[in-house]
């Protein structure tokens, strides 16, 4: 049983979840979000919220199962709060600054790296050594903020690269004469 799923979503108010099937289309105060349900899995409005169920005791149901009701927390939490994902830079002539819609990276390569900002993100640098990543989809906000981190993630002998706010980089020890 899953402990997760077992709970509903509670729908706050100023929030509209309607069931169209197996579509599921959240609006609110930030955007609207929609995500199709799995066929393993039924979902049905009640008075406490959504309640996910699986539609059978199979293990793929089963895993299913929990993974819906936190899909659909996730889009939730979207259009009501949205999502921010923080990230740092470290290294000497390492810095952000915002181009327009696209982010200038300056990363110790021979040229600035641009990024481009996808439709539905709103980026900020309010420090140089700063990104803010924020958006109503989970999902995106997190892949922007991979993609950026990967031009240059942190390296273990100085620390030096883009990392997550608040993620702790194992440092190695360096070479001895």
């Amino acid at each position: 049983m899953s402990r997760i799923g077992k709970k509903p979503v509670p729908v706050p108010s100023g929030v509209t979840a309607t069931i169209n099937g197996r579509t599921i289309e959240v609006k609110g105060p930030k955007g609207q979000l929609s995500f199709v349900l799995n066929d393993l899995v039924l979902a049905e409005m009640t008075d406490a919220g959504i309640q996910v169920d699986p539609r059978n005791d199979s293990k793929p149901a089963r895993s299913m199962w929990g993974m819906t009701r936190t899909m659909i927390q996730n889009l939730i939490t979207g259009v009501s709060q949205g999502f921010e994902r923080k990230l740092e830079i470290t290294g000497v002539g390492y810095r952000a600054q915002m181009q327009g819609r696209n982010v200038q990276l300056a990363l110790g390569f021979s040229h600035d790296v641009v990024y481009e900002v996808p439709e539905g993100i709103e980026v900020k640098c309010p420090k140089p050594t700063e990104i803010l990543i924020s958006g109503i989809d989970k999902q995106v906000v997190g892949q922007v903020a991979a993609n950026i981190r990967e031009y240059r993630g942190p390296e273990p002998y100085k620390g030096k690269g883009i990392r997550y706010a608040g993620e702790f980089i194992v440092r190695k020890e360096g070479k001895k004469k």
